[in-house]
């Protein structure tokens, strides 16, 4: 490694708003998974109770679903809108205004990973957007699994 890289890596190390990115994106992250793993252990005991009607149970596990991914989508939303007032730790770049709807706007494009392009992350708020891509995958990617298995109850043979 030249000098000039490992200064510049060094320069990146020590620029405390890079840090407060990742410890930034850590925490959201941790709420995110934290909260998930608490409502799919709610509804694991919850549903259980409900094991005679089938169809309450199911829709009741969607609609669970599907406001925790809302929530944790705004969590990023929030994230984000307070990691921009700070210029020297990057901009979304093609959102109409800074307010939080647009940020809950991008946040959901970059949590469900489908990435339309209007918006884009640079500067050190990239690491953001990329934690919440892969966080985005791996929650969608538990509920399914959590919804494969309550529905699988219905279809073993009695």
């Amino acid at each position: 490694m030249t000098r000039a890289a490992i200064l510049l890596h060094m320069s990146y190390i020590s620029n405390l708003g890079n840090w407060a990115v990742v410890l930034t994106t850590v925490a959201i992250t941790s709420l995110c998974v934290g909260l998930h793993y608490e409502v799919l252990n709610l509804c694991n005991r919850y549903l259980a109770k409900l094991s005679h009607q089938r169809r309450r149970r199911v829709l009741l596990l969607m609609f669970i679903i599907l406001s925790t991914h809302v929530a944790e989508i705004w969590l990023f939303g929030l994230g984000y809108l307070s990691l921009v007032r700070y210029s020297d730790l990057g901009a979304l770049m093609g959102l109409p205004t800074t307010e939080l709807p647009d940020f809950v706007y991008f946040s959901a494009v970059t949590y469900a990973t489908v990435g339309f392009g209007d918006v884009v992350p640079v500067g050190a708020i990239r690491f953001l957007a990329g934690m919440e891509s892969l966080t985005g995958f791996v929650m969608i990617t538990w509920s399914a699994s959590y919804t494969f298995l309550e529905m699988q109850r219905d279809w073993r043979p009695s």
